[in-house]
C-alpha cells in the first residue's frame, strides 16, 4: 500500500503537473475543477529507494495517462476518462464538442455507423463502442461464423476503482489493470506503438492514486473504509435506512465501494458478489436494438437469447449468467451520471425508476416518497 508519505509527496509533486498538461490541451478539454481530490502536501524530506520508484513511476503515469497518444488516433486515457469524474457525462462530450468539434474524443470508431458521420449516441448517451468476445457456444443468429460483437456501453470510471476494485469492467473480462489499458490503447485509442510493459505498469501506478473524495483517500492510507453518511434531513435519514446491510438496497450495495453484496443478506446471495442483474437489458428503457444469440447447451440443444445486451452471458456462455453486469462504485455518485451499463438512466431519479420497476417485482413496492429519500441519501455517498 502506498504510504501517507509517498501519496502526500507525490500530490505535491505531480498533480500540479498533470493540471498543467491537461489544461495545455494534451490530456482533452479540462476545466479546473476537474482535478482528483487530494490532501494539502506534506513537507518531510526522507524517503526511501521504494517511495522514490513510486513516486516517480506515478509521475510517469500521469503523463502518460494524460499527454502519450502510442501513435494513435490523438485520444489519450484522460480524453474519455476526464480527470473530474473518472469516465465521461453527455454534458462533458457535448461542451467538448461545442469548443471542440475535431477533438480525438469525435473518431469514427465510436461514431454512430462507425464512418465518422455522425456522434449522436456519444453526445446524447456518452456509450463508446465496445468489442466483446462471445464465449465457443454463444452465436449471433444473424452473423453465426462472428466471434465478437460489437456493443455500446458507458465508461467505467477510473476513480476509486482501480485502488479498490477487483472487478475491472462491466462485464469483469479483464484480468488486470494493465490488459485492460493495453486493449483500451491498442483499441479506442487505435494505438500504432504497442505500449511497454514498464508503461502499462506506470499507467496503472497513476490510476491507483486518482480518488472520488478525501474519505476514499484517507481509506487508501488507513485502511479504514468510510462509514455510511448519517444523513441530516428526515428524507436521508429514511433514504439510510434502504441502505443498511438488510435493507433493499444496502443487501446489495455494501463494502468500501457499496458494490458488493452483503453478508447475510435476505436473499441468500454469495457475500462479497460484484454481479447482478437489475433488469435493465430487459427492461430495455432506453430502446436499444435487440439482438438473437444463439447459445449451446451441453446436451447439444440451442436456447435462443434475445436481449440488447445479456452482459456477463457472451463471456461465460451460461444462461444463468444473462443480465448480470459489475454493479459500480456509489462514491461520489451524484457526479457520474448517467448511470448503468447502457447510461440509460441520465440521472438518479431516472435510477429509481429502474429500480422502481425491478423491486415491485420483487415484491418490494416504491412510494414516490421512498424513491425521492432514497435519492437524496445517496447524493451524500
Amino acid at each position: 500500500m502506498t504510504s501517507l508519505f509517498t501519496w502526500k509527496r507525490f500530490q505535491a509533486v505531480t498533480l500540479t503537473s498533470v493540471m498543467m498538461l491537461a489544461a495545455a490541451g494534451c490530456g482533452g478539454e479540462m476545466t479546473p475543477d476537474e482535478q482528483p481530490v487530494v490532501e494539502p502536501a506534506m513537507t518531510e524530506e526522507t524517503w526511501d529507494a521504494e517511495q522514490y520508484a513510486t513516486l516517480y513511476s506515478t509521475a510517469h503515469g500521469a503523463y502518460l495517462f494524460t499527454t502519450e497518444t502510442f501513435k494513435g488516433n490523438g485520444r489519450t486515457c484522460a480524453t474519455c476518462h476526464t480527470l473530474r469524474t473518472g469516465g465521461l457525462t453527455p454534458s462533458q462530450a457535448q461542451a467538448t464538442f461545442q469548443k471542440y468539434p475535431n477533438s480525438p474524443l469525435f473518431r469514427a470508431i465510436d461514431s454512430d455507423d462507425g464512418t465518422g458521420a455522425s456522434y449522436n449516441q456519444l453526445l446524447t448517451h456518452a456509450t463508446v463502442t465496445v468489442d466483446i468476445p462471445l464465449a465457443p457456444n454463444v452465436k449471433l443468429a444473424n452473423n453465426p461464423t462472428a466471434r465478437t460483437i460489437k456493443l455500446r456501453r458507458g465508461i467505467p470510471s477510473t476513480l476509486d476503482s482501480p485502488r479498490f476494485d477487483p472487478v475491472i469492467m462491466l462485464d469483469g473480462r479483464e484480468a488486470t489493470l494493465q490488459s485492460q489499458a493495453r486493449g483500451a490503447i491498442l483499441g479506442h485509442a487505435q494505438a500504432r506503438r504497442e505500449p511497454t510493459t514498464k508503461e502499462l505498469n506506470a499507467l496503472v501506478d497513476f490510476e491507483r492514486v486518482l480518488f472520488s473524495s478525501l474519505k476514499m483517500a484517507n481509506y487508501a492510507i488507513t485502511g479504514t473504509p468510510p462509514p455510511l453518511p448519517a444523513g441530516s434531513t428526515e428524507s436521508e435519514k429514511r433514504g439510510r435506512a434502504w441502505f443498511e446491510p438488510q435493507g433493499a438496497c444496502g443487501m446489495c450495495h455494501s463494502g468500501a465501494l457499496l458494490n458488493e453484496v452483503a453478508p447475510g443478506n435476505p436473499l441468500g446471495l454469495p457475500a462479497g458478489l460484484h454481479f447482478m442483474n437489475v433488469a435493465v437489458s430487459e427492461v430495455n428503457l432506453m430502446g436499444n436494438p435487440v439482438q438473437e444469440f444463439l447459445v449451446t447447451q451441453p446436451d447439444g440443444s440451442t436456447v435462443p437469447v434475445s436481449s440488447p445486451d445479456p452482459g456477463l452471458m457472451l463471456l461465460t456462455g451460461a444462461l444463468q449468467d444473462q443480465g448480470l453486469f459489475k454493479m459500480v462504485s456509489l462514491r461520489n455518485l451524484k457526479n457520474t451520471a448517467p448511470y448503468f451499463h447502457d447510461n440509460s438512466a441520465k440521472d438518479l431519479n431516472q435510477v429509481m425508476v429502474q429500480y422502481g420497476i425491478l423491486l415491485e417485482g420483487l415484491g418490494i413496492p416504491l412510494t414516490e416518497q421512498d424513491k425521492a429519500d432514497i435519492v437524496a441519501y445517496m447524493k451524500l455517498l
